[in-house]
């Protein structure tokens, strides 16, 4: 005879009754398996209550300040490491800078003034600091925001 589906059942004693406590003497009554006395016996408390002890919430100090969750994370390019990668001037844009290993890629990119130029760049990123601009104008540069 073949095996079907609705012959199958659970190996025998594998499945076991669920224990309903407190519902007379002959089965967990009485104390339905909570000893005797004390609060654990009576009512519901939390798993956190310490027994009336200044709880660890409320011992630990709390942190300070504001994080903001929605704040832009730049990936900050110096003047002088532009200067540093692209010494011959030209176009730099922010593929360029990924080939060069300056940046990762598909992050926003801010370009700083530390350091100097002296070549003539056309720059081209998500944001640039004014020290950063003015030196690359000065330069004889532009700079183009994304």
């Amino acid at each position: 005879m073949p095996l079907k589906v609705h012959h199958l059942r659970p190996a025998q004693g594998s499945h076991t009754k669920r224990t309903r406590v407190g519902r007379g003497e002959g089965s967990k009554g009485k104390t339905a398996g909570r000893g005797t006395k004390g609060s654990k016996a009576r009512g519901r408390i939390p798993a956190t209550f310490e027994g009336g002890q200044m709880p660890i919430h409320m011992r630990l100090p709390k942190l300070k300040g504001f994080r903001n969750a929605f704040r832009t994370e730049y990936q900050v390019v110096n003047v002088a490491r532009l200067a540093q990668l692209f010494p011959e001037g030209g176009t730099v844009g922010v593929d360029d800078l990924v080939r060069a290993g300056a940046v990762r890629k598909g992050e926003p990119v801010k370009v700083l003034g530390n350091g100097d130029l002296t070549v003539k760049l056309d720059v081209t990123a998500h944001g640039f600091s004014g020290s950063a601009r003015e030196k690359i104008q000065a330069a004889g540069g532009t700079v183009t925001r994304l």
